[in-house]
C-alpha cells in the first residue's frame, strides 16, 4: 500500500469518526439531562433541552473541532495551542455553529479560566474523553495524550480514559472488531473487557468520564449498525449528546460515513466548519 493511499484511508476513516460524533451529538442534545424511558430518540429533531434547531451540534463537536484545527495549524500536538482555541471556542464562538455557545461543562469552563486542568478526584466528568478522538489518528503516545486531557482534566481517571478510548479506536482504525478488540485490551476499568455482556439496567450514563466510556461502548458492541448504535446510546438518557457523541465516533470508524442516513447528514448544521478543521 503506497503512503498517499494509505493516507487518503486515514483521511476517510477521520472524516468518518468526525461526521460520526457530531451527528450524534446533534442527534443527543434536545435530549441532553433527561431520564432514561422518559423519551424515546428515533431521528434527528430538534429544540428540546437546549433550544436549538434541528441538526446542531454541542460542546462535544465544537471541542473536537478545535482539537483537530490545531492539529493541522500545528502539524503536532501542542497542548498551549489547543488551550487558547478551546479558548476561542468558549470566548469567541469559533468551531460553533453560528458563533453560539450554549453548553460547557463547569470544569472544563474554570479550567480554560484559570490555565489548569482540574485534578481532584470530584473533576472527572467526560470533558476530556468526548474530544480526544483526533488524537487516534496521530502518532501522540500515552503521555501526550494524558497531556491533552489535562488541558481540563487532570485527574488520573480522565486521563486514563482518554488513552483507552484512543487505544480502541486505533484498534478499528487498523481493522480490528469491537468485541474483539475489547476482550484482549489491557485498561483499568475492570468492566470494559465485556461490556457487551451487561443488561441495560447495569449500564449508567452519567457525566462521570468511566460511565460515559462504558455506555458508548456497550451501545455501539451491542449494535450492529450507525443508526442503532447511536439510536442505543442516547436513549440511554441522561448525558445524552456526549454519549452519543463518544459512541457516534467509534461507530462512524466502523461502518463509514457513507452507512450514517442521509437525511441525517443533510439536517446536519455546520458541515463546513467540519471540513474546514480536518487533517
Amino acid at each position: 500500500m503506497s503512503i498517499t493511499k494509505r493516507n487518503d484511508i486515514l483521511k476517510n476513516k477521520l472524516k468518518s469518526a468526525i461526521y460520526g460524533l457530531a451527528v450524534a451529538d446533534a442527534i443527543g442534545v434536545p435530549y441532553e439531562f433527561r431520564s432514561r424511558g422518559t423519551f424515546k430518540a428515533t431521528d434527528m429533531i430538534g429544540y428540546g433541552s437546549h433550544n436549538q434547531p434541528k441538526g446542531t451540534w454541542s460542546d462535544d463537536t465544537s471541542m473536537t473541532l478545535a482539537t483537530c484545527a490545531s492539529i493541522k495549524d500545528c502539524g503536532c500536538i501542542d497542548v498551549s495551542d489547543m488551550l487558547e482555541k478551546f479558548r476561542a471556542w468558549a470566548y469567541k464562538g469559533e468551531y460553533a455553529i453560528d458563533g453560539r455557545v450554549f453548553d460547557i461543562g463547569c470544569t472544563t469552563s474554570e479550567a480554560l479560566y484559570t490555565g489548569t486542568g482540574r485534578a481532584d478526584e470530584r473533576s472527572n466528568g467526560n470533558g476530556s474523553l468526548m474530544r480526544i478522538i483526533p488524537l487516534a489518528f496521530t502518532d501522540a503516545e500515552d503521555d501526550t495524550i494524558k497531556s491533552v486531557s489535562a488541558i481540563t482534566h487532570a485527574h488520573n481517571i480522565s486521563k486514563a480514559a482518554c488513552v483507552c478510548y484512543v487505544h480502541i479506536v486505533r484498534s478499528l482504525i487498523q481493522g480490528g472488531k469491537l468485541k474483539a478488540v475489547l476482550e484482549s485490551l489491557e485498561n483499568p476499568f475492570e468492566r470494559i473487557n465485556t461490556i457487551s455482556t451487561l443488561e441495560e439496567s447495569e449500564i449508567k450514563s452519567s457525566g462521570y468520564v468511566v460511565s460515559t466510556l462504558e455506555a458508548a461502548l456497550w451501545a455501539v458492541s451491542t449494535t450492529d449498525n450507525y443508526c442503532d448504535a447511536v439510536l442505543k446510546a442516547v436513549n440511554l438518557g441522561n448525558d445524552t449528546d456526549t454519549v452519543g457523541a463518544v459512541a457516534g465516533g467509534l461507530a462512524g470508524i466502523i461502518y463509514g460515513i457513507e452507512e450514517i442516513p442521509a437525511e441525517w447528514l443533510d439536517s446536519l448544521k455546520g458541515k463546513d466548519i467540519i471540513d474546514n478543521c480536518l487533517f
